[in-house]
């Protein structure tokens, strides 16, 4: 009986994870590397889990296991913070469903629960959400305006916010922290249209025998 009752929570287990690794995260993300990594972390701490649970260790062991998993740091500048998102959420998935509650029905309600929010918080339909670019510019731009000309025109999207992080005036570069929303497919196709037809400003204004 304790290994069909196993075997029922690993389903409800791998259900959930897949569910949110495959069909929430891969399909919108695309990081191969953090898929493996959602369902290798849910898993390992499912097991660990219910291992716990058979030997009937106190729960509190658990749950300070879950601490200390928890602070684990992700100390990649590759990951963001919706990815981190994720992390947690794989690993609250592991504890629900490795602790073995008594009503079955309350550990597919809460991993229920879980996905659906994660699902409509990064839903993409639902929020309108800025993307975020550290660019290196080949031009140094001391007026506002032409700045944001320039980062539209190069990212294909409305910018949000700037901010300069750097200037160098010896290899004439700038790096410029920027958060924008991309535009429609069918806008870029025009801008991209209109970008090739006509160069930008500062550029014509360069060539010789223009005034400047």
């Amino acid at each position: 009986m304790a290994y069909l009752s196993f075997l029922g929570d690993l389903g409800i287990n791998l259900i959930a994870i897949v569910l949110l690794a495959y069909v929430v995260y891969y399909r919108k993300h695309r990081r191969r590397d953090l898929l493996l990594a959602y369902i290798a972390l849910n898993v390992g701490l499912f097991v660990a889990m219910s291992l716990l649970t058979t030997v009937r260790i106190d729960i509190a062991l658990g749950f300070g296991l879950f601490a200390i998993l928890s602070i684990i740091r992700l100390r990649s500048n590759t990951i963001t913070q919706e990815e981190v998102a994720y992390y947690f959420v794989t690993l609250v998935l592991g504890l629900v469903n490795g602790v073995r509650l008594d009503d079955r029905w309350m550990t597919v309600l809460l991993s229920a629960v879980l996905i659906a929010v994660m699902y409509v918080a990064d839903h993409r339909g639902l929020l309108s959400r800025a993307q975020r670019r550290v660019v290196t510019l080949d031009v140094v731009h001391h007026d506002e305006t032409d700045l944001v000309r320039d980062l539209e025109r190069r990212l294909r999207g409305r910018v949000v916010h700037h901010q300069v992080d750097e200037i160098d005036y010896v290899r004439d570069v700038m790096v410029v922290d920027v958060r924008y929303q991309a535009d429609p497919p069918g806008a870029r196709r025009e801008q991209r249209t209109a970008a090739l037809a006509a160069p930008p400003p500062w550029v014509a204004a360069t060539r010789p025998g223009m005034p400047r």
